[in-house]
């Protein structure tokens, strides 16, 4: 069976899977999308209300169905799964979204699928993990959305500490998409520059600027807080708990995982080549396998063209190491629970 490119589908439709849905509407790369729900009318409803937006919007066809309709289809997008509530980690969802998951890969491996597997339900590494055992499919064709969302977060807060556009951060969060995931600072940089070689260089500029106001800048500088250390333990701190912040005041975080979803497949639909932190099955990289990882990745058209082993200082190569630990217990706890 050959793949459309330009046909997905999208499997779940409460608030991550509409969010995921709307976000390919607007970017104008799918010509057919399809969504599947355990429940039919709810994703009758949202094909609906996404198609009546369709004149205003990208040409495609949208539509409510089921396995069979997405053999054909480049990409797979799968959120379906219990959200997490407020108080809960993402690793307590593990036991009933990878029975979902497994109900799930039994339909679609039971037909010819060639595409491209995205996991987006939590907990994404080990559910990421999970489908490629499951499907036997290659680790090129199974990965998850990691921690792209978190690398946007993480951006977010920085640029808006240094007070510069964030498209212009270049740092990664790797590890786990939870708890125990690790910010690269040793790598941070703002458009090739180091972080403190930044500060510096605003500093100096606006040391010479007229006026107390430019000299109360709220820009972070090494002299201002004995380091940047304590900026960015803060800022790591919010990143990790974005989630749960979100979560306790609406109940529900959709819209930034719907813009990372964008950003992957985007990646896949145009072959770009870029590079995103993608879940990735390990087999050696930074000495670890058996497990999956939210790990900087070269994603292309044919789902993950190579794992990148970006360099580490000795505490954050410790730091990812004690959150494979984590995800290893967390298979292996699924290894001996019923699903």
């Amino acid at each position: 069976m050959n793949c459309n490119p330009r046909k997905a589908a999208i499997i779940g439709c409460g608030y991550v899977g509409a969010s995921i849905a709307f976000r390919f509407l607007q970017q104008g790369l799918f010509s057919q999308l399809v969504l599947l729900d355990a429940n039919q009318a709810k994703a009758e409803g949202e094909a609906m209300d996404l198609s009546d937006g369709l004149p205003y919007g990208a040409a495609m066809e949208i539509t409510a169905g089921g396995y069979d309709d997405i053999t054909d289809c480049a990409l797979v997008v799968i959120t379906a799964g219990a959200n997490q509530r407020p108080g809960e980690t993402r690793l307590d969802l593990i036991g009933k979204n990878t029975a979902i998951l497994q109900s799930i890969l039994g339909e679609i491996t039971a037909r010819e699928f060639d595409g491209i597997l995205l996991i987006v339900s939590n907990p994404v590494d080990v559910l990421t993990y999970t489908a490629w055992k499951l499907s036997g499919y290659p680790r090129e064709r199974v990965i998850g959305s990691g921690t792209v969302l978190d690398t946007g977060r993480l951006k977010h807060l920085l640029g808006k500490e240094l007070r510069v556009d964030s498209r212009n951060i270049h740092a990664f969060i790797i590890g786990e998409h939870g708890d125990s995931e690790l910010a690269v600072w040793s790598e941070a940089n703002v458009s090739g520059l180091d972080l403190e070689d930044f500060c510096r260089i605003r500093a100096a500029a606006r040391s010479g600027a007229a006026g107390p106001a430019a000299r109360q800048s709220r820009m972070t500088v090494p002299e201002q807080y004995g380091g940047l250390t304590p900026t960015l333990d803060r800022i790591y701190r919010e990143v990790r708990d974005s989630a749960y912040e979100i979560i306790r005041r609406k109940g529900v975080t959709c819209y930034g995982i719907a813009m990372a979803v964008g950003r992957i497949a985007a990646c896949i639909v145009k072959d770009e080549h870029a590079v995103l932190p993608v879940s990735v099955v390990l087999d050696g990289e930074y000495g670890l396998d058996g497990l999956a990882l939210s790990i900087p990745s070269i994603i292309g058209r044919t789902g993950l063209e190579e794992i990148l082993e970006i360099p580490l200082n000795d505490g954050e190569l410790q730091a990812l190491h004690a959150s494979a630990r984590q995800m290893r217990e967390a298979l292996d706890s699924l290894a001996c629970a019923p699903v």
